[in-house]
């Protein structure tokens, strides 16, 4: 079956993730995306282990050019490449692409059939337009530090780079949205979100309780400030769990499921508001019992009697989650070399897409030759480009370090 991108051609700019993951989940849905990197490689390319752990996951079945953008002729054979793409991707530090020529004014004004997309870190209007930005950057700056860790803490970060990975797929949501639009008028766009943006956005509960009464979101763990239980750690005899159990009927049952049921007409916890109130007593009710259970007893208990409870697991345990394994959001990459490793798949399933067995991410340069005969290039012009170190390809020793 035709996947729904086949035949869109992406030329990506983009370096660490939330370009690149947006780019990825175009290559999922068909799209041939043109991976472009400086002679040097992209930035995650230089940082190590981390850094090769996001190359391997957002790059997969990508095509990959290197090119000197500093030089004249870079910059002709990345026009050629723009010439016959359909979406252009970036997130490089503001005015980078700007001063090569290569901005979304330039470019829509000598294309403007082509939809531009461009990530930041803080938009491109306001006095932080030209600040490079990071996720934990916009972490910081829009509140999502300020509400995460226990209340007598430090504002802690969360675990994982959370800002890159959804402006990614708001990105991608964009891209995809600006498409259709060109599909129906013939008109290129042009694209724009920014890392600050999505964190503030991911907050909707949270503001809007902000909006209703003035009164500022504070850290408290784990649990949710406004109902109890809920997103409740409870410690086990083997593990933990997270429990929500915040309604009448719901709490009711969750004492009587644990053997507790006076804790349901306890005069500290007989409504939503008093069990706020007197949380920590709660908590050490529900916690004493919690750990006469077992992980799988407490899980089975609960989630049999509709009863909403997490397993807090470990990455090791993910990855053995019979849940997570029937989804098959892992699956085995390919490298250069033949060699089979494990990574990510996109988190959805279209029932016309099969998912494929896939080449992994692409070495620096891989398909540079490949790219520049599509293009027209002679085999004398490539020679003349790769010896002058215009562009880096892989079957030219002298140019891998």
């Amino acid at each position: 079956m035709t996947a729904p991108l086949t035949g869109v051609r992406v030329v990506d700019f983009g370096q660490f993730i939330a370009a690149p993951a947006a780019t990825q989940i175009l290559v999922d849905l068909g799209a041939d995306v043109i991976k472009v990197e400086p002679v040097h490689g992209e930035s995650a390319r230089q940082i190590g282990l981390y850094g090769e752990a996001i190359i391997r996951n957002y790059n997969r079945n990508k095509r990959a050019i290197a090119i000197d953008l500093k030089d004249q002729r870079g910059r002709s054979v990345a026009w050629d490449l723009i010439a016959g793409a359909d979406i252009v991707v970036q997130n490089l530090r503001p005015g980078v692409l700007d001063s090569f020529g290569l901005g979304p004014d330039t470019v829509r004004a000598a294309y403007p059939g082509i939809v531009y997309a461009t990530v930041t870190g803080f938009g491109s209007h306001g006095p932080s337009k030209s600040r490079a930005g990071l996720d934990i950057a916009a972490q910081a700056e829009s509140g999502i530090m300020s509400v995460t860790g226990e209340a007598d803490g430090e504002p802690q970060r969360v675990g994982f780079p959370v800002v890159d990975a959804a402006a990614a797929h708001v990105f991608a949501q964009a891209i995809l949205g600006a498409y259709v639009r060109r599909l129906r008028t013939g008109e290129g766009d042009t694209v724009e979100t920014s890392l600050l943006e999505v964190a503030v956005h991911l907050q909707g509960p949270n503001w809007g309780e902000y909006f209703l009464t003035g009164n500022e979101p504070t850290r408290k763990g784990n649990g949710q400030p406004t109902v109890a239980p809920a997103a409740d750690v409870m410690p086990t005899s083997d593990g933990s769990i997270v429990v929500s159990a915040y309604s009448a009927v719901h709490f009711t049952r969750l004492c009587r499921l644990i053997g507790r049921p006076e804790l349901a007409t306890d005069p500290r916890f007989t409504d939503n508001v008093l069990r706020v109130r007197h949380r920590p007593e709660l908590l050490a009710e529900l916690r004493a019992t919690f750990a006469t259970f077992t992980t799988d007893d407490a899980m089975a208990l609960l989630t049999g009697n509709g009863v909403v409870a997490g397993r807090i697991s470990s990455y090791r345990e993910v990855r053995t989650n019979p849940d997570v394994e029937a989804a098959g959001i892992f699956i085995d990459a390919t490298d250069a070399h033949g060699i089979e490793y494990p990574t990510l798949a996109s988190p959805w399933h279209l029932g016309s897409i099969d998912r494929p067995s896939t080449t992994g991410a692409p070495e620096l340069g891989a398909h540079t030759e490949e790219l520049l005969v599509e293009l027209g290039y002679s085999e004398a012009q490539i020679d003349e480009l790769v010896d002058g170190e215009v562009v880096r390809a892989l079957r030219c020793p002298a140019l891998i370090p």
